[in-house]
């Protein structure tokens, strides 16, 4: 009876100790925006209609690629059913995650209705810039004071 205690307690322990991600990704990968910190978040809102941003995409693509101490989500403004989400990210070919819900209410702001906006979260989790327009790499990081 001590060991099946034991046990129980171990499991819910366990549990407790494991937290709910805050968004999923289109794979599938819960992230939580708390494990996030201590590295520049970007996460752009995109669309396959949206010309600024089909122009945008390589540059997002090389930050991501070139900076380990940035992390580039996506956001598909349409928010499509997975099917098609999956056929426009590899449309767009977006190698960086992309969000399958939407955070903007995490940071305090209304949804974008410009497109493209880019939303530029500072290591310690605050959001400091929202950028409205395409950007280059130079100009993402020049918003991150690098």
């Amino acid at each position: 009876m001590r060991k099946l205690t034991g046990l129980m307690l171990l499991s819910l322990i366990m549990v407790a100790g494991c937290s709910q991600p805050d968004i999923r990704d289109t794979q599938g990968k819960g992230w939580r925006f708390d494990d996030l910190k201590g590295n520049w978040l970007v996460i752009n809102y995109w669309a396959t209609w949206c010309a600024p941003c089909i122009k945008e995409i390589p540059e997002l693509i090389e930050l991501d690629r070139n900076h380990a101490d940035i992390s580039v989500f996506g956001v598909n403004f349409d928010q499509p059913p997975p099917p098609e989400m999956a056929r426009q990210i590899e449309k767009m070919k977006i190698t960086f995650p992309v969000f399958a819900g939407d955070p903007y209410q995490r940071y305090g702001i209304e949804k974008p209705q410009v497109l493209p906006t880019t939303l530029i979260i500072a290591p310690d989790g605050v959001l400091k810039d929202v950028l409205v327009g395409p950007q280059t790499e130079a100009s993402l990081l020049k918003s991150m004071g690098r």
